[in-house]
């Protein structure tokens, strides 16, 4: 649970009470959302900082998203347009939006109004105060289904398993970040990228503050069953080999079962002279680990699969264009 007055943190020089801010905002068909959201965004970053950029990531949007953004931008100085050549994925374009952006503080939100505004100004109190990273974390899961709970719950531990990276549960893209943090995320080179593990690996102080997701206003979640699947085995092959180290411990212990159930029956041959005879166990065994071989080969291909993608190097994304106004960079 978190304090409602946290301690201070600040080691070192005072951070400004308005920095210079980027709010990063992935979006994949939001034109309405979009509608709503950057007016308020810009009205409430007037307030809190001293220049401010907010950059729009269109991750391939099939709806009028690129023709919003492009009357959008003329008339609204701050606003930057990044559109890609295609949808790559949510994580490859939340790091588009970190790579250009330049703020003292950078903002990661989605587009589907879902993440409160209000827990913005909150955030960045922790930022001065010395906090490096401040993510937003679901108070509960009760507006989800009860399989996607059990998932993240199994995925979660899978991820918790014997690693010196702890991720937290229930976080999300919403954050705040330095640009310290920010400029070690860039510095990774994965292709492949889970970006929650990744905000963990980078280190810094962080610290999460409970909120509760809005209702959706317009369109629906992107992700379906399969993507989800998809997203877990990426986290999991990214930042655990634990699969891996379990089913090296279950070859061992079937190993070692079936030595003793041989060597029983041998004993019990010589002892007794009964006939070794058993015709549906032998079958019914190599149903059993051909199935286990089968698992193990699997896992270990989700694995190959993971370097095959990264040696190859490709890009992890690709602009198609960019327009709009980005705030400068700070020369101090």
């Amino acid at each position: 649970m978190i304090s409602s007055v946290p301690p201070p943190l600040r080691h070192g020089p005072p951070r400004p009470e308005r920095p210079r801010i980027s709010c990063v905002v992935p979006a994949l068909n939001e034109h309405d959302s979009l509608l709503l959201l950057l007016p308020e965004m810009a009205e409430l970053l007037n307030q809190i900082s001293s220049a401010w950029e907010i950059i729009v990531v269109d991750d391939g949007s099939t709806d009028r998203t690129p023709q919003l953004m492009t009357t959008y931008v003329t008339s609204n100085p701050g606003v930057y347009y990044l559109q890609l050549s295609r949808n790559f994925g949510k994580e490859a374009a939340l790091s588009a939006g970190l790579e250009v952006s330049s703020g003292d503080v950078v903002i990661c939100i989605d587009a589907d109004l879902q993440h409160p505004l209000a827990l913005i100004p909150e955030m960045l109190v922790r930022w001065q105060a010395g906090v490096d990273t401040v993510y937003a974390v679901k108070r509960n899961r009760d507006d989800e289904s009860w399989l996607k709970r059990v998932g993240a719950s199994i995925f979660y531990g899978i991820l918790g398993q014997g690693q010196r990276v702890r991720i937290p549960p229930d976080a999300g893209d919403f954050r705040l970040m330095d640009k310290q943090v920010v400029d070690a995320l860039i510095r990774l080179p994965e292709r492949t990228r889970f970006m929650k593990g990744l905000y963990a690996w980078v280190g810094f102080k962080a610290e999460p503050m409970l909120y509760v997701p809005a209702e959706r206003l317009h369109g629906q979640s992107h992700f379906n069953l399969l993507q989800l699947i998809r997203f877990a085995v990426d986290g999991i092959t990214a930042f655990s080999t634990w699969p891996l180290r379990t089913f090296n411990l279950v070859g061992s212990l079937i190993a070692m079962l079936s030595f003793c159930y041989g060597s029983y029956l041998v004993i019990d041959y010589l002892i007794n002279g009964h006939d070794i005879s058993g015709w549906t166990t032998i079958v019914t065994g190599m149903f059993f680990f051909s199935g286990i071989n089968l698992m193990a080969l699997g896992t270990m291909g989700a694995y190959i699969a993971r370097i095959f993608d990264e040696v190859k190097q490709r890009p992890l994304y690709v602009v198609k264009r960019n327009i709009g106004q980005k705030l400068p960079e700070n020369e101090s």
